[in-house]
């Protein structure tokens, strides 16, 4: 399971204030504690500094890549704040970019950085008609966008597709919806990723948190195999071990011994 630790986030207010008063400190643990959890990617948005962004961004990656091995996701709606945070961000393992969709302006602006390279994305199903509802509308976008990126150079294990979570409360079909939509990109585009940021499932709803981990074992019982989330929230992380190794992808139950005898599931 690939894990994109979604902790800093601008949007969280101490991470907000962390980010205004240039804290390094307060963001290395964030960064350290998501890593040490087991995030293989930390994601860095400062998508609410809307002037500021671009420096602000640049300054997350070069403050979280001190202190752990793992690279960034870069989170942006800005493809130029995207450019900026990419000429800083280091090491061997590329970083990952959150996100391509097919809404026109965003898609021609990405496109050409990711063309060529090695980078990972996020294949987000959305496009200008706005979000999409059933799992058709879901596989006909990640399609185009599958095509399209492939079309220049990226490979097909660098795209992780994210067929977009809804609120359940809002439509009942949304969860299935969704979870079909993974079943049905898995099985129409081999070597393809799926990926989500799963908590809008269970926007309006009260213990959320229970929501968002029974989801998240559907949709890895589907073929889901990256999940942007809070990876402190121990409990998450030891169900996403268990359905790995239920959905028949842990050989020998290896990761989930291997979990068990670090003590993951003493809940």
């Amino acid at each position: 399971m690939i894990v994109v630790g979604e902790l800093i986030n601008a949007s969280r207010k101490a991470i907000g204030e962390a980010i205004l008063n240039q804290d390094v400190a307060a963001i290395q643990k964030v960064a350290k504690d998501q890593e040490e959890a087991g995030a293989n990617y930390i994601d860095v948005n400062a998508g609410i500094f809307v002037e500021e962004e671009g420096d602000y961004l640049k300054w997350l990656v070069e403050t979280v890549q001190e202190v752990v091995d793992v690279p960034c996701a870069i989170d942006s709606p800005s493809y130029q704040a995207i450019e900026g945070a990419l000429k800083v961000h280091k090491g061997d393992a590329p970083p990952m970019i959150n996100s391509i969709s097919l809404e026109k302006e965003r898609y021609e602006a990405l496109l050409p950085i990711l063309a060529g390279t090695d980078l990972k994305v996020v294949a987000l199903c959305m496009s200008d008609e706005g979000m999409p509802e059933t799992t058709k509308e879901r596989l006909d976008i990640a399609e185009k966008l599958i095509n399209g990126l492939t079309g220049v150079g990226v490979k097909l294990d660098n795209i992780f597709v994210d067929p977009l979570v809804q609120p359940v409360s809002t439509n009942a079909e949304f969860g299935m919806e969704f979870i079909n939509a993974v079943e049905a990109i898995n099985k129409e585009f081999k070597g393809v990723h799926t990926m989500c940021g799963l908590s809008n499932i269970s926007f309006g709803l009260p213990n959320r948190k229970f929501l968002n981990q029974t989801f998240a074992v559907m949709a890895i019982a589907k073929g889901l195999d990256g999940l942007i989330i809070n990876p402190l929230d121990k409990k998450m992380m030891a169900n996403m071990i268990a359905a790995e190794s239920l959905a028949g992808r842990d050989n020998y139950c290896g990761n989930y011994l291997k979990a068990h005898r670090a003590g993951k599931f003493d809940l």
